[in-house]
């Protein structure tokens, strides 16, 4: 099938380069790299998911942010 895609320049001069060092096809190179991607896509998406252990919880201390690291670096950085 024939489909239109934008691909950076620098990556597609890549696959152009892979494709002639192997005596392929562009358009084998491209298929190539995406089945090669779903798979590894499918493969982190059947793991399991990670359970992470907590300790003492009560969740986040009173003005934590998690979205302001500088802030959060100060609260983890204060003496217990």
């Amino acid at each position: 099938m024939r489909t239109t895609v934008d691909i950076p320049e620098e990556l597609l001069r890549e696959a152009k380069e892979r494709a002639a060092r192997n005596g392929r096809t562009l358009g084998q190179v491209v298929e190539d790299a995406l089945r090669s991607s779903f798979q590894r896509l499918d493969a982190v998406s059947d793991r399991a998911p990670v359970a992470l252990p907590t300790f003492g919880g009560g969740g986040l201390q009173p003005g934590v942010d998690l979205d302001d690291s500088a802030a959060l670096l100060d609260v983890m950085e204060r003496p217990a």
